[in-house]
């Protein structure tokens, strides 16, 4: 794998400091960063998210999505834990790029859902590969986790890898007039579990 530790730092912010490790992928040149706190290489389950850039959710508060109140969440989440993991993976618009994104959005103002707007591009739905978090998280002695998703190909790609995914915590938040029919996309099309009664997973 391509994925090589570069250098880390204190990161502090409005929920806590972080550790952030940056990390190269000399294949495409695109930087990884993951953001730690407590000891994660213990062995024990590390609270958990892999998290794909999203400039427009996470930097400029669109409400066309859910990325940017999934990542404060997780965040809160994990420094209310006091141990856990963030991984930030450049991989804007589920891997087709922004500018790309922002030609998917003009389809999708025109009635395209988020789905329809990325084939019509010749894009596939989801072009994302989580193959990235291996050499990360082997870097960083994590093994087991506590995943903070609604996406199912998050948790196959980590046990595809050896990442034992202990437990899954549904991030249900971020819900507005604006994103309502992208949500719905993500569920019935790409098999998002927006929650633990639609997996069966409680009563």
């Amino acid at each position: 794998m391509s994925v090589v530790f570069v250098a880390a730092s204190q990161l502090p912010t409005p929920f806590a400091t972080f550790t952030m490790h940056g990390f190269l992928d000399e294949e495409t040149g695109k930087e990884h960063v993951a953001l730690t706190l407590g000891q994660v290489n213990d062995g024990a389950p590390v609270l958990g998210r892999l998290h794909s850039e999203c400039l427009t959710g996470d930097a400029l508060f669109s409400q066309r999505c859910d990325c940017g109140a999934q990542l404060e969440a997780a965040l809160r989440a994990i420094a209310k834990e006091g141990r856990g993991v963030l991984l930030y993976l450049r991989q804007e618009g589920r891997g087709i790029g922004l500018l790309n994104k922002i030609r998917a959005y003009e389809l999708q103002d025109a009635g395209a859902d988020t789905v329809e707007a990325n084939e019509r591009l010749g894009f596939a739905a989801d072009q994302r590969d989580y193959s990235i978090c291996q050499p990360m998280l082997d870097h960083l002695g994590i093994s087991a986790i506590k995943l903070m998703t609604n996406n199912p190909r998050k948790v196959k790609a980590l046990e595809g890898f050896g990442v034992r995914v202990a437990e899954r915590h549904p991030l249900e938040i971020g819900l507005n007039v604006h994103n309502r029919k992208y949500l719905t996309t993500k569920a019935g099309k790409l098999g998002h579990m927006l929650g633990l009664q639609h997996q069966e997973e409680a009563e």
